[in-house]
């Protein structure tokens, strides 16, 4: 505990932590009220979480190394980020934009289908115990604190469509379209074609099926298919949660396909978790154990590679608490069927679970993490001068 005292000593400006180390000896930190109280169980678990912080203090948490006995897993995360905020300060730093540059994610189209399967073709239960009901499994568009879940992601899509000026029988590409719960809505609201691309099989399986309940399979279909090997010509693209997969690599690759699939007078949206920092690596308990491949884009290596691709940015728009508030009600929801997964899937993979929502949800609160929408199109004056489109009833 002398290396924990001397790291954590008058760090605590914010709330109070408690450890508990396996024989019980108890240090505290802070003096405020309501402590987080952290048990240890293992002898060396704190010292190798401070080794490597980043990538072990999920992997502990994940084996059992350690449990909450006061306050909650997003509690407690949320204490680490408000006391350590010279994590954050490195980020901006030239030595950590450089190493963002050199640690870039290599995602062949091989590789893509073995990262999307990684995540996305689990269970059927696991997504549809804790997404809305509509499954989707991206940002919500909170207007107010009072909204439920589904009704925040039900604006997500009307701030969508509203985007990318669609009119009745266009054509639209949904690259990344998940469960088709986005490429359904638009076909629902806005009457139109679409045509959704996912390399998730269980995905595919289940988006086709829906489509047949609701009998829209005259107006929309999912295919397995990469971007790249995409061919045909649209009225409107749209991707959302799909452009963290693509990797810094393939930006330009990604941007030259976008414009050759979009039609002159065209309008695409695309919707993407970001960093407000600079450059930075990729979490590696994230990118080991949840989103192999993954990278978060600074808004200025999607700027840069969508200045080469001769698309013209129309808007930008920047979602700050959105997310956190969306992951917040789905950690509530893997809660309250915690018990049905862990006989299923086990201990570990429900501690693993629920560290994967709570840490992007402190992200959101706390760190750099952002959404950013983009929307193009070829020419500078394809959509209105103004956002008074968007809030129009």
């Amino acid at each position: 505990m002398s290396l924990v005292d001397r790291i954590f000593k008058n760090r605590f400006s914010y709330g109070t932590l408690i450890l508990i180390d396996h024989k019980g000896n108890q240090t505290t930190y802070g003096t405020t009220d309501a402590p987080i109280i952290v048990q240890f169980h293992r002898p060396n678990t704190l010292y190798r979480i401070l080794r490597n912080p980043m990538l072990k203090l999920g992997e502990c948490y994940v084996d059992g190394e350690f449990d909450l006995l006061e306050g909650t897993l997003t509690d407690f995360l949320r204490l680490l980020r408000l006391n350590f905020q010279e994590y954050a300060d490195l980020k901006t730093s030239s030595l950590t934009s450089r190493l963002a540059k050199l640690m870039q994610p290599v995602n062949s189209i091989a590789a893509s289908l073995r990262n999307v399967s990684h995540h996305y073709n689990l269970e059927d239960s696991l997504y549809e115990g804790f997404l809305d009901e509509d499954l989707h499994y991206s940002c919500a568009y909170f207007t107010s604190d009072d909204l439920s879940l589904e009704q925040a992601q039900q604006l997500k899509c009307k701030h969508l469509m509203k985007k990318l000026r669609l009119s009745s029988g266009s054509r639209v590409l949904d690259i990344g379209s998940g469960w088709g719960s986005l490429g359904m809505y638009l076909a629902e609201n806005a009457q139109v074609d679409v045509t959704g691309i996912t390399l998730s099989t269980s995905q595919l399986r289940v988006a086709n099926e829906r489509a047949k309940q609701r009998s829209l399979s005259n107006q929309v279909r999912f295919l397995l298919e990469d971007y790249r090997q995409h061919k045909g010509e649209y009225d409107a693209i749209v991707s959302v949660g799909m452009f963290e997969h693509v990797g810094k690599g393939n930006y330009a690759t990604y941007f030259d396909k976008v414009r050759q699939l979009l039609k002159p007078n065209g309008v695409a949206v695309i919707h993407t978790i970001g960093s407000s920092a600079q450059p930075t690596p990729t979490n590696p308990w994230i990118k080991r154990h949840i989103f192999p491949g993954g990278y978060i884009p600074a808004m200025s290596e999607v700027n840069q590679s969508l200045e080469a691709s001769g698309l013209v940015v129309q808007d930008i728009e920047v979602w700050r608490k959105h997310y956190a508030y969306t992951l917040g009600a789905w950690n509530e929801r893997f809660q309250a069927m915690r018990e049905k997964v862990q006989s299923e899937k086990g201990e570990h993979f429900c501690r693993m679970w629920e560290f994967y929502l709570c840490a992007c949800q402190t992200a959101f609160e706390h760190d750099s993490l952002v959404v950013f929408q983009f929307q193009l199109a070829h020419r500078n004056d394809t959509v209105p001068l103004t956002r008074d489109y968007l809030y129009a009833s």
